[in-house]
């Protein structure tokens, strides 16, 4: 499976390479899958061509990220493979974990990318990005780097080539692998979390008019990492709204320092504390992919 993103004149051309060399290590079917500029896809060696959805607006990266995983799922769903194997390595999750910790991101996102991701397998992720190389080279196989790799408008490309070597000459050698040990723990971490997260809330959840109420006794009575967890569990999959952490401890207070707040108003929900209950509804006026609003209360 080839993306290409159609980003580059001669992008074509470097698609073209990789599908041959594919078919001579006897890899079939090999198939193309041109990514272009205004999200829609063109099907090469297949028949099969559409729309990824609307994958615009988040930035390039994220656009780009959006669309590679439509061709995806377009393969997997045209030639009925069960798994596609991606090729991240260590480097790349260290990168991604160094990325969360500057943006403060909580547990869930500095675990890290996943080794077995439902359909998606990342079987290199233990293995640094130099040995990838030195592999190919030694193997005889072309492989291609994109300029965009090393374009620093890019913050990971800023990581990759700038903020990891300061690390690596300044604190020793060995960093990538530490975060990528990081990030290992935290999965755990978290999947055990989850875990409870799902074990509680068949307990302490019930329907409410258009929307859900949690027990506040029960929520109280949880430690701060579970109970902030089971808000941001229950607004994610009740409403499909992921709380940013300011809105998950203003509503954590209306568990523990209630006073008669007002409800809030937060991006896509509704959050009002009634009969010892705090009940979650989606906003009258939530739309799809509207800006967040700041948290309103007393």
């Amino acid at each position: 499976m080839i993306v290409d993103h159609a980003l580059q004149p001669d992008s074509a051309e470097v698609a073209s390479r990789a599908a041959t060399q594919a078919v001579a290590l006897a890899l079939a079917p090999v198939l193309i899958r041109r990514v272009l500029p205004n999200g829609r896809f063109e099907g090469v060696q297949s028949d099969h061509s559409g729309v990824l959805g609307d994958t615009r607006g988040n930035g390039p990266e994220a656009d780009a990220r959006a669309a590679r995983y439509g061709a995806f799922r377009e393969a997997l769903a045209e030639t009925g493979a069960r798994n596609i194997l991606l090729a991240h390595t260590l480097d790349d999750q260290a990168e991604t974990v160094l990325l969360g910790l500057a943006r403060g991101s909580g547990p869930t996102s500095l675990r890290g990318m996943e080794p077995v991701s439902g359909s998606y397998l990342r079987p290199l992720l233990g293995i640094r990005r130099a040995v990838t190389r030195q592999f190919c080279t030694d193997s005889r196989l072309g492989y291609w780097d994109d300029p965009q790799n090393l374009d620093p408008a890019y913050s990971r490309v800023r990581v990759r080539t700038t903020v990891l070597p300061t690390l690596e000459r300044e604190l020793g050698p060995g960093i990538a692998e530490a975060l990528a040990r990081t990030a290992e723990q935290l999965r755990e971490d978290a999947d055990a979390l989850d875990a409870m997260v799902v074990e509680t809330i068949e307990d302490i959840c019930e329907p409410a008019e258009a929307g859900i109420a949690v027990s506040v006794g029960a929520l109280e009575a949880n430690p701060p990492a579970l109970r902030n967890r089971i808000v941001r569990f229950v607004v994610q999959s009740e409403f499909g709204v992921t709380l940013e952490r300011v809105h998950v401890l203003a509503v954590a207070r209306l568990v523990t320092d209630w006073h008669g707040q007002k409800p809030l108003d937060l991006p896509g929900v509704r959050v009002a504390r009634r009969d010892g209950k705090l009940i979650i509804q989606r906003a009258a006026s939530a739309q799809p992919g509207a800006p967040d609003r700041d948290v309103k209360g007393p």
